[in-house]
């Protein structure tokens, strides 16, 4: 059984960057470990972790519950960015 944390990692809901671990993960596993195969894969992560930080600091800003958008709502939010 999965820890409260870990289980907390994979809610699509509270970590809008799943599949990018994921990605990263699985390079990481196919590359025997070598992190210099998979520098996009970090850059991606990088990118996603930032993008909806800054996303949830502003919300938390303007006093917008919950900080951290649904996995609905941020579907909605990147296709209305193109």
């Amino acid at each position: 059984r999965m820890s409260r944390h870990a289980q907390q990692l994979r809610d699509h809901d509270i970590n809008p960057c799943v599949a990018e671990t994921d990605a990263s993960r699985r390079c990481m596993d196919d590359n025997n470990y070598n992190k210099d195969m998979c520098t996009a894969y970090f850059l991606k992560y990088k990118s996603c972790r930032k993008f909806w930080h800054d996303i949830m600091m502003q919300r938390r800003r303007n006093g917008v519950k919950p900080e951290m958008p649904s996995a609905e709502e941020r579907k909605k939010l990147l296709e209305s960015m193109g």
